[in-house]
C-alpha cells in the first residue's frame, strides 16, 4: 500500500492532536501538515499538494465548505475527507456538492477514519451508511427504482471515482452511452448528480460506497 500524504485541518488543538495520534499509527499515512483555520488549510493544500485533506467543517476565517470549494478549484488532485460533528442533511449535501470525497462523523472509530483516508486516496466515495440513508431518505418501495445490471456496472465504477471516459473504457462502450446510462439513472432515482446516484444505490445496498456491488 502506497503512503498517503495527509493534511490535517481541525480548529481545536486537542482534537487535532488526538486525530493525528490515531492516523500516525498507520505507517502508510504521512501527516505532512496541520492547519487550525480554513484559510491556512487552503494555502497549505496549494503548497504541500497532499493526497488527502482531512477537514473539519467548523473552521475559523473560512468554513470547511468554502475551504473545500477553494481546494477543489486550486488543488484538484487532493481528495477532501470531512470529519465533522454535524450530521444534518444540509451539511452533508453541501460538503459533497462542494467536492468532498467523503463524510464521516467525529463519533467514528479511529480504524474507520484510517480506512476512509485510504479509500478516498484511491478515488473512492466514502459515506457513513447512516448518513447516506438519512440524506437520501426512504421513498416508497426500495425495489421500485432498481437499476439494470448495466446501470449497476456504471454506478460501481462511478463510486470508484472514474470519469465518463474511464467508465466507457472499462465497459467497452462509448462515453455517449455512459452519459445515456447516467441520464436513465438520474431519472429513475430522482436525483441530479452522480454523487447522489451513488449514495442512493449504496443506501439501498445495491452497491457499496467503495464500489463493491450487491444484487438489487
Amino acid at each position: 500500500m502506497r503512503t498517503v500524504r495527509v493534511l490535517l485541518a481541525e480548529a481545536h488543538a486537542v482534537v487535532r492532536e488526538g486525530t493525528r495520534q490515531i492516523i500516525d499509527a498507520d505507517p502508510a499515512i504521512d501527516v505532512i501538515g496541520e492547519a487550525e483555520d480554513g484559510a491556512a488549510v487552503v494555502a497549505l493544500a496549494s503548497r504541500l499538494r497532499p493526497d488527502v485533506v482531512l477537514l473539519d467543517l467548523h473552521m475559523p476565517r473560512i468554513n470547511g465548505i468554502e475551504a473545500t470549494r477553494h481546494i477543489v478549484a486550486e488543488t484538484p488532485e487532493a481528495r477532501i475527507l470531512i470529519l465533522s460533528a454535524y450530521d444534518e442533511e444540509d451539511y452533508v449535501s453541501a460538503a459533497l456538492d462542494a467536492g468532498a470525497s467523503g463524510y464521516l462523523l467525529k463519533s467514528a472509530h479511529g480504524s474507520e477514519v484510517v480506512a476512509a483516508i485510504h479509500a478516498v486516496a484511491e478515488g473512492q466515495l466514502v459515506m457513513d451508511a447512516r448518513l447516506g440513508r438519512r440524506a437520501l431518505g426512504r421513498r416508497g418501495d426500495p425495489a421500485a427504482d432498481a437499476p439494470t445490471a448495466r446501470e449497476l456496472d456504471v454506478l460501481r465504477l462511478a463510486a470508484r471515482g472514474l470519469r465518463t471516459r474511464d467508465i466507457a473504457a472499462e465497459l467497452g462502450t462509448s462515453p455517449r452511452t455512459v452519459e445515456a446510462h447516467f441520464t436513465s439513472i438520474f431519472n429513475r432515482f430522482g436525483v441530479t448528480t452522480r454523487t447522489e446516484a451513488v449514495l442512493h444505490a449504496a443506501a439501498r445496498h445495491w452497491i457499496r460506497p467503495e464500489g463493491e456491488t450487491r444484487g438489487p
